[in-house]
């Protein structure tokens, strides 16, 4: 059920997300409110399940990651869940989604290299029971950064 949310808590919304470590004084000065009134309007938002919490965003390259890749599979549909177990738990998995059409399953891969890329496709996500077959897609520039 979607929350229902006014115009305000969706700038306050839009606010965080630019900026998760705002203060509530910047935050209240940025929407126009009273201090109390975010703060009390972030904690009904985190409360009420709308902010699941507070992330920080990193620069791949900078972490060594110079390969991205979005891989898609082919799975055995029996085997879906124990392969999503598995897709959690490879720290290389930045995303990953089932989907509906072409292909069952598509990932956001980060690398150190094209070599470190091969290994996760060819020796790790080929060899995870159920996946029938991948296809590598190698982004050569990524709007997100």
């Amino acid at each position: 059920m979607a929350a229902d949310l006014d115009d305000i808590d969706r700038a306050i919304l839009a606010e965080l997300a630019k900026d998760g470590r705002l203060s509530m004084r910047a935050l209240a000065d940025e929407v126009h409110i009273s201090r109390a009134n975010a703060y009390s309007r972030v904690e009904r938002l985190q409360s009420s399940g709308v902010i699941t919490g507070f992330t920080v965003l990193t620069d791949p390259q900078l972490l060594g990651l110079m390969t991205t890749a979005y891989v898609t599979l082919h799975l055995q549909q029996d085997e879906w869940q124990s392969i999503s177990r598995r897709l959690l738990g490879m720290p290389e998995v930045v995303h990953w989604a089932l989907t509906g059409g072409d292909f069952d399953a598509i990932l956001l891969i980060r690398a150190r290299d094209n070599s470190d890329l091969r290994r996760i496709v060819l020796g790790e996500l080929q060899n995870i029971p159920g996946v029938l077959n991948t296809r590598t897609l190698l982004v050569f520039e990524d709007g997100s950064n």
